[in-house]
């Protein structure tokens, strides 16, 4: 959080309190005029109203309160960026790892803390695993055309995959692959995508910004969008073309890609994050990073083999 947020919200929060403390010492003391116990002239129904002080112990646990704002304050983050003499943090609170969630598992069963749960898991898995084993036994290729097969698929790929894919699998930007295109960075065979779907992918993009300069990026930036049929101009694309040799490495000397690498073809008119002037632009200054996690240990290989059929389906009806 910047210091300017940090000062602004510590200032209005310590405000408060203490004009909590100087609205309580204002109550307590006697504005009206009227010696304390003595009748203030109003009465209604033979009920007559007097000068009486706030009760004692309404105005004890008010300044309790007070005293215990500010040890709070002072322990626990609630000042901006401040953390507090605790340190502690609300976030990944009660979050495990696969391996910790895993083992938690183990013990919860082992010491009966969800019978029922552990009946269902237990039916479940002896009703469905003989499926999903008879499946893994197709090869993706010859499943894909299977549609009771892929309706399976689809849902377990709404329940893991649609967060970030889409519940259409189109992808979205920001570096999310549309999967229903013929555009695949790491390949697009049925054992290619059981492979991203067992091992994860990690992609880096580096920044070039200090190897080119911003002039050096402009004149790649023009040459990157030549090769897609864009219109450009062309003399800062020549030059594009000279600087372009730093980026062959990954993206080929005519800019298809290399799927071994996960490089992307910038031939065609599919841009992960985006194909504007200005995103290019960025991907180039600053560089991307993109991850698709490992699924083996959520699925299990019977039913990756599946959803990577039915993402197999997706572009080849």
């Amino acid at each position: 959080m910047s210091m300017f947020w940090t000062i602004w919200i510590s200032v209005i929060t310590l405000g408060l309190i203490i004009g909590c403390y100087f609205l309580l010492r204002w109550c307590l003391s006697n504005q009206t005029g009227v010696p304390e116990g003595e009748s203030m002239g109003h009465e209604f129904d033979g009920i007559e109203e007097l000068n009486n002080n706030l009760p004692r112990w309404w105005t004890i646990m008010f300044y309790m309160t007070i005293i215990w704002g500010f040890i709070y304050l002072a322990l626990y983050p609630g000042l901006g960026s401040y953390e507090g003499l605790f340190g502690w943090k609300s976030s990944n609170q009660g979050i495990l790892t696969l391996e910790e969630s895993a083992q938690a598992r183990i013990d919860a069963k082992e010491q009966g803390k969800f019978v029922e749960y552990d009946r269902e898991l237990d039916y479940a898995a002896e009703k469905f695993d003989p499926i999903f084993e008879a499946y893994a036994q197709i090869p993706v290729e010859e499943l894909a055309k299977d549609p009771e097969a892929n309706k399976v698929g689809q849902r377990l790929f709404m329940q893991n995959c649609s967060q970030c894919h889409g519940s259409d699998a189109r992808g979205q930007n920001g570096g999310f692959p549309n999967l229903t295109d013929n555009d695949w960075l790491y390949g697009g065979s049925g054992a290619k995508i059981v492979e991203t779907l067992t091992l994860g992918r990690k992609a880096a993009m580096p920044a070039w910004i200090d190897v080119m300069g911003e002039q050096g990026i402009t004149e790649v930036v023009e040459y990157a969008l030549s090769l897609s049929g864009r219109e450009v101009d062309q003399q800062l694309a020549d030059a594009g073309k000279v600087r372009f040799a730093a980026c062959a490495a990954c993206h080929g000397m005519d800019g298809k890609g290399n799927q071994a690498l996960g490089a992307p073809n910038l031939t065609d008119n599919i841009w992960l994050y985006g194909g504007s002037h200005r995103a290019v632009t960025e991907t180039l200054t600053y560089g991307r990073n993109g991850v698709m996690p490992s699924f083996k240990k959520t699925l299990g290989d019977d039913k990756i083999h599946v959803v990577a059929s039915y993402v197999y389906s997706l572009s080849n009806d």
